[in-house]
């Protein structure tokens, strides 16, 4: 598939080397120009590019951006045909971004993202932290193979993100439409703990939208408290072991 990234940080920049290792055409950019990105980026295929031109037949388009610069993105993604998956990896996250009353309400997060840029996305790798991604993706059949949910409405877009995210080492699993995707949020039981597939549908299952809450808040106060404004990297093994003891 054509695969246009949008976002080339953690989380962007190792999807590019991943997907285009499993024989994707991979097209990256972000806010600051092509010639901006780490050339390690590139280091498996994948071809810097301003966004307009990720997005020029793109069979799919990953938004891997700060959560609340995706209505930034409107304008852009307005001209894609119908049919065009557009996933978005990010999360709201108030220490980092503003808050949002919508979401503070209540609302999914990628509802609101959906409703900002006026088009079907579907949710996918938000809930692996980046060195997670970065080093832990496994044949399929192995059974330390970490689960990714998925989150999508239209079957079209719930079909292709699944199979990409299979391509990129992890195990799929469906876990909703985009109303039930706050279960994959920020908070949530699945989020940063590394489940396996066999794990995944309980930590779904226990998932608790006001506790996610508070739980996403005193994650966010021990990184700062540790690490200082959001935007450091500390090891996979912090986090994970951080947000299983906060999140379990």
């Amino acid at each position: 598939m054509n695969v246009g990234i949008i976002g080339s940080g953690f989380i962007g920049g190792t999807l590019a080397r991943l997907l285009s290792t499993a024989g994707h055409t991979v097209r990256v950019s972000n806010s600051r120009g092509p010639h901006t990105i780490d050339p390690d980026v590139f280091s498996t295929g994948a071809i810097a590019v301003t966004k307009e031109e990720a997005l020029v037949g793109a069979d799919v388009v990953i938004l891997s951006i700060p959560f609340v610069r995706i209505p930034d993105l409107k304008a852009l993604l307005e001209g894609l045909p119908e049919d065009s998956v557009i996933i978005d990896t990010s999360n709201y996250i108030p220490a980092r971004d503003d808050r949002l009353d919508a979401i503070e309400n209540g609302q999914p997060d990628s509802v609101w993202a959906s409703e900002q840029v006026g088009r079907p996305l579907a949710k996918a790798w938000n809930t692996i932290y980046s060195a997670s991604l970065n080093e832990a993706g496994r044949p399929a059949g192995d059974p330390e193979r970490i689960a990714v949910p998925v989150a999508a409405d239209r079957d079209h877009d719930r079909v292709v993100t699944m199979a990409l995210v299979e391509d990129s080492g992890f195990d799929a699993y469906y876990a909703g439409s985009l109303a039930e995707s706050w279960k994959q949020q920020c908070g949530t039981p699945c989020y940063c703990t590394e489940v396996t597939l066999e794990s995944l549908p309980q930590a779904l299952a226990d998932a608790d939208l006001a506790r996610s809450r508070k739980r996403q808040d005193l994650f966010f106060s021990v990184y700062n408290e540790r690490f200082g404004n959001v935007g450091t990297n500390p090891s996979r093994n912090y986090i994970v072991q951080l947000s299983k003891l906060i999140y379990a």
